[in-house]
């Protein structure tokens, strides 16, 4: 069944008469408080007698089941001179156990439809799996046998550890801005605190590190007392729990007391500057860092608004600045406090062709300023608020969303709890805290300016003044030894159980009389609507010689209608709380709104309006055709998007697929206005659509890590 909401959208989508113009937006849409109601994550919690902590969240509407096990370990715990250790684990937990060949996990996840992954934030380290719900006895088993009886041996060690210098040379050294997030900005702006270190390690520390070390790291920190059990899904309560107290609750806490980091980072005392440089910069970047907050502090939910209010979205300050009026930059970013103890609050910017890190931090600085001198009006509030709340409703749309959130609130906030209320926290900021917390932390005279520049503008003379890796002596392991036990003294994998049916969306499906195919479907109860509308008519219809024809024209479709300006479009369109975006495949386009139910009509509206009005301005086609130059310059430093770019003209040349469906260097200057308006034309007709959809649950959201570079995720040859 429609609902109601949902058939006004479709009118909105299909009719570009209902469009309302900037004005009859403006009249509707007020600055007030968000409406937005997140519903809160119901879970039970328990604890077991050696220590460890379950919470179980039920969801009877799907047929799956996460399993998620978060340990109190992260990169500022690794061991003086072994930075990386706690990284190495993503790899080593995914090898053999007494009971479990390599790959198990793999096979008791990937083979039956799931997946499996883990991830190293500064405070803790996650492994998660999504599977079947019929299959979680077996995860929970392979959970409790990987904490309790992990192996690490000479040759695995060996293994894992050259896997976790490659992905160390890829991501950081390889990457043109690998080394500005991974290592500069964390080592020039702590002093003291270990989250000073890179999470991913280095090679001499890796190199240095022994397989005792890494037997005692695991000894110390892997064990009941340290860890957090959470599942999410279709389970029986009961029935879990007697299977959580079967596999969990015979391994035994260690007598030692867990180490804890005591170590404060001292208050600047004033601004510093430092330049650093890369090998393969293409162009200059800009990090500006204060000391912020743990994110238990109440003045955590005022900087993340401030945080959203500086760079969420094409409407958010240093996007509006930087990069679309001044056009100096090529990309911007902020973040706030996320850390379990106190962290940094940050600014930065990867310059335009042409522009300097001086200019980028210039008018960053200039931003941070207008926020302690004035506070935000009700609308930049109201929309950053809007935009916070959405976006915490589409991460509990899967059940391995909501798990993660309840174990990001215990491992950073102290307490599962704040999984909900930091939610009524954040509602609670208003303009003058806003304004209030910009004084209080941001201050001028407590920055740390990081300039990232190409290796060939370094002084002469000048030398590196990276940190040094401290050397440290070995420890020597005297526990427990475990090997994988002979296959016919290795406990059994428990059986599957019987399925349980999934309860799959309905569709209902209607050609309007314009030719646009529109199909619904219920996938959800909370209140979320994503509308996607594809069209025929991808990179492959490029014209000869203007390869990226297609993507700019899918890209240009947000940048300005006949009645709304690009700063319109991205205003309106963020004051609801809505994600609009646009996209060019080999075959197909597309244009897609996530948004709450009850502001679907209005963004619908947008989304009509955009996808059937597009000017096409000169002055927005020279600007966007300019960022996609400036981002090729940077992907061009990175070796696997090069030989990315390379595959298609070598095995498709001759064909509509032997090109570079982003355009290239040589052929983004020819595109003309024309072409683009010619593209529309051809593809974008309502009855070209392939599948125009609506329905209630979001796209699924990557998790990440609080901090580029202090994210470090696993790997996977078939990572999903």
């Amino acid at each position: 069944m429609i609902r109601p909401v949902a058939k006004a959208a479709l009118v909105a989508l299909a009719l570009s008469t209902t469009a309302l113009s900037p004005m009859a937006f403006a009249a509707q849409s007020t600055a007030s408080a968000p409406s937005i109601s997140v519903p809160p994550i119901v879970y039970k919690e328990r604890v077991l007698a050696n220590g460890l902590k379950v919470f179980t969240a039920r969801d009877t509407t799907t047929p799956n089941v996460t399993v998620q096990v978060w340990y109190g370990v992260g990169s500022k715990d690794d061991p003086e001179g072994r930075s990386g250790f706690a990284h190495l684990f993503e790899h080593l937990m995914f090898k053999a156990t007494r009971n479990m060949p390599n790959e198990t996990l793999d096979r008791l996840t990937e083979d039956v439809g799931g997946f499996n992954n883990a991830s190293t934030y500064d405070d803790f380290t996650n492994y998660y799996e999504v599977v079947p719900a019929n299959h979680l006895e077996r995860l929970l088993w392979a959970e409790a046998d990987r904490l309790g009886s992990l192996v690490i041996d000479e040759a695995v060690f060996a293994s894992e550890r050259d896997v976790v210098k490659e992905e160390l040379r890829q991501r950081v050294l390889a990457d043109p801005y690998g080394r500005l997030f991974a290592l500069y900005v964390p080592q020039q702006s702590f002093t003291s605190h270990p989250y000073k270190r890179p999470g991913i390690g280095s090679i001499e520390e890796l190199d240095a590190a022994t397989v005792d070390d890494v037997r005692a790291f695991h000894a110390t920190y892997y064990r009941p007392d340290n860890a957090a059990l959470i599942v999410a899904g279709n389970f029986d309560e009961a029935q879990l729990q007697a299977l959580v107290d079967k596999y969990f609750a015979p391994l035994k806490t260690p007598a030692a007391p867990l180490p804890k980091v005591t170590v404060v980072e001292p208050p600047r005392t004033g601004p510093k500057t430092v330049n650093t440089y890369g090998p393969n910069v293409p162009l200059p970047a800009v990090a500006i860092t204060w000391l912020a907050p743990a994110s238990a502090d109440k003045d955590t939910p005022a900087l993340a608004v401030l945080d959203a209010i500086l760079s969420a979205g094409k409407s958010s300050r240093l996007y509006d600045t930087l990069v679309y009026d001044q056009q100096i930059a090529q990309t911007v970013f902020s973040s706030g406090p996320t850390n379990a103890q106190p962290g940094l609050f940050y600014v930065g910017a990867v310059m335009a062709g042409g522009k300097t890190a001086q200019q980028g931090e210039a008018a960053l600085l200039a931003q941070v300023a207008r926020l302690r001198d004035a506070p935000p009006t009700a609308a930049e509030l109201a929309e950053a608020k809007t935009g916070l709340l959405a976006d915490a409703v589409r991460r509990r749309e899967e059940i391995d969303g909501r798990a993660f959130a309840i174990g990001y609130a215990l491992l950073t906030d102290g307490d599962a709890a704040r999984a909900n209320t930091n939610l009524a926290d954040l509602q609670a900021v208003t303009a003058a805290d806003v304004q209030r917390v910009a004084k209080k932390w941001l201050a001028d005279d407590r920055r740390t300016s990081i300039r990232y520049l190409p290796e060939s503008a370094r002084p002469a003379g000048e030398t590196d003044n990276t940190p040094v890796p401290p050397k440290v002596a070995s420890v020597k392991f005297d526990g427990a030894i475990t090997t994988l036990a002979p296959e016919a003294e290795r406990q059994k994998i428990p059986a599957v159980a019987a399925p349980i049916a999934a309860v799959l969306p309905s569709p209902v499906e209607k050609t309007l009389a314009n030719g646009l195919r529109v199909i619904v479907a219920k996938s959800s109860d909370l209140p979320l609507i994503t509308a996607d509308l594809t069209v025929r008519g991808g990179a492959s219809a490029d014209p000869a010689g203007l390869a990226g024809a297609s993507s700019l024209t899918a890209d240009l479709l947000t940048e300005g209608t006949k009645t709304r300006g690009a700063v319109d479009i991205a205003r309106q369109t963020e004051a609801l709380g809505a994600n609009l975006a646009a996209g060019s495949g080999w075959e197909a386009s597309s244009l897609t709104l996530s948004v709450i139910a009850d502001k679907a009509a209005p963004a619908m509206a947008i989304m009509a309006d955009v996808a059937q009005n597009p000017v096409f301005k000169a002055e927005e086609l020279d600007r966007v055709r300019a960022e996609t130059l400036d981002g090729l310059s940077v992907a061009y430093q990175r070796p696997g998007s090069l030989a990315a770019y390379a595959t298609a003209p070598v095995l498709y040349a001759g064909s509509a697929y032997g090109h570079v469906a982003g355009g290239t260097p040589g052929s983004l200057p020819k595109i003309k206005r024309d072409d683009l308006v010619k593209l529309h034309s051809a593809a974008w007709a309502a009855g070209r659509s392939l599948r125009p959809r609506l329905r209630h649950c979001p796209l699924r959201q990557p998790v990440t890590s609080r901090a580029m570079w202090s994210s470090t995720c696993r790997a996977r040859a078939r990572r999903p």
